[in-house]
């Protein structure tokens, strides 16, 4: 008996997916519930384990191929379990003819790499002859090249030539975009194309909120179990600006205006694989401890591919905070279908005049960019204002003024 490993049902926004990375090779043995193939949506990465342990008999859709919902991936044996031999041949018997001409046909294939490995060649400039591959058949593998590099890395290097070397060859390397990053460029350039975009600035006097991080985050942490960052303050000051601001936290269907009464904020994270928003609901609803936590379980859900669809579905605002990468000033893109995004960024000592007299302060510059066709410049700029007053009286916050 057979069973056959399809790919898994995709969200209905999803069309269809792309093959990312076999993690098993025909012949390998499995265990149940291990993975066996990643497949990359436009949104997250789906793994597809093993219903049961066996061997992997084929593989029917290689790396890089496009899929669908329910289509057949690979097929395996089931009843093997781990530690049994699977090789084509038994010390002291001979094969049997139809698994000699296996045998046969997969030593004679043995060019014949995937997608990963002749990714990884390529970065590499060697050729498939200089690594000896330990996969079946002879079949070169990931770990092959690794352990390729890793030896030649660690083998002393040949005495330099008394005659001057060439200097080395220019090269260039080509490779795919992922899918996931294709859809954030279709997405900012629909953003660039269909919205008319502005962005209004200012900045924000952060001492406050750094003197009641530093006087409460010892107690903070103790009693909630995170720690008190400035994020949650960032997600509190914008909550109560959209209340104040309804167009902000609108959005525009054909020729309607879609009023939200509610709070879903879209947080802009940088993972391995691109950028993703996932989003923290009901903001209006959760206190700062409950923000640092919701913030830390999606940006480890991002940086592992944890992510779910539904985690990254909706949103009427987004925060990105290109601060964390030093960067002093910016212009964010709209995130489609929002209105509206606000940049927060490095908090950095500035001289500032203050009651006639120079001091230097923690300052942060604000960006916010919006859609001019449903939000006018008394809204943007009211919005961001109210957004500083609040980040620079913290109690503000607290007491709802």
């Amino acid at each position: 008996m057979t069973i056959e490993i399809l790919v898994p049902d995709l969200p209905e926004s999803v069309a269809d997916a792309t093959v990312a990375t076999w993690h098993k090779q025909p012949g390998d043995v499995v265990e149940r519930d291990e993975v066996l193939v990643d497949i990359e949506t436009d949104k997250v990465v789906l793994e597809v384990p093993a219903p049961e342990a066996g061997v992997l008999e084929a593989i029917i859709e290689a790396e890089g191929a496009t899929v669908l919902s329910k289509q057949l991936l690979a097929k395996l044996k089931p009843g093997a379990v781990a530690g049994e031999p699977t090789a084509d041949k038994t010390e002291g018997t001979e094969a049997s003819p139809d698994k000699r001409h296996k045998a046969a046909l997969t030593e004679e294939s043995n060019d014949a790499l995937s997608p990963a490995v002749r990714r990884l060649l390529a970065e590499h400039n060697l050729e498939a002859s200089q690594v000896k591959g330990t996969g079946v058949g002879g079949r070169i593998t990931r770990e092959d090249i690794e352990a390729h590099l890793a030896n030649a890395k660690a083998a002393p290097k040949a005495e330099a030539p008394a005659v001057e070397a060439p200097a080395a060859a220019r090269s260039q390397k080509r490779v795919p975009m992922t899918r996931l990053r294709k859809t954030v460029a279709n997405r900012l350039l629909e953003a660039k194309n269909s919205t008319a975009m502005l962005t209004t600035f200012n900045e924000v006097n952060m001492k406050p909120i750094m003197d009641l991080r530093k006087q409460y985050k010892d107690q903070f942490e103790e009693r909630h179990g995170t720690r008190l960052g400035f994020m949650s303050f960032y997600v509190k000051a914008v909550t109560e600006a959209l209340k104040r601001y309804p167009e902000v936290n609108a959005s525009i269907d054909g020729d309607d205006i879609v009023y939200h009464n509610y709070f879903d904020i879209s947080m802009a994270v940088s993972t391995p694989r691109g950028l993703v928003t996932p989003v923290l609901k009901d903001c209006d609803t959760l206190g700062f401890a409950d923000i640092e936590k919701g913030i830390k379980e999606l940006a480890i859900k991002g940086r592992d591919g944890k992510l779910t669809v539904d985690e990254l579905m909706g949103g009427n605002f987004t925060i990105t905070n290109g601060g964390v990468f030093g960067s002093l000033m910016s212009t964010p893109i709209i995130n489609p279908p929002q209105s509206a995004i606000l940049g927060m960024h490095k908090i950095q000592e500035r001289p500032m005049a203050v009651d006639g007299k120079v001091e230097i302060l923690p300052m942060m510059y604000l960006a916010l960019s919006y859609d001019h066709r449903l939000i006018d410049g008394r809204e943007s700029v009211g919005f961001l204002v109210t957004i500083k007053e609040l980040l620079e009286d913290p109690a503000r916050l607290l007491l709802d003024v």
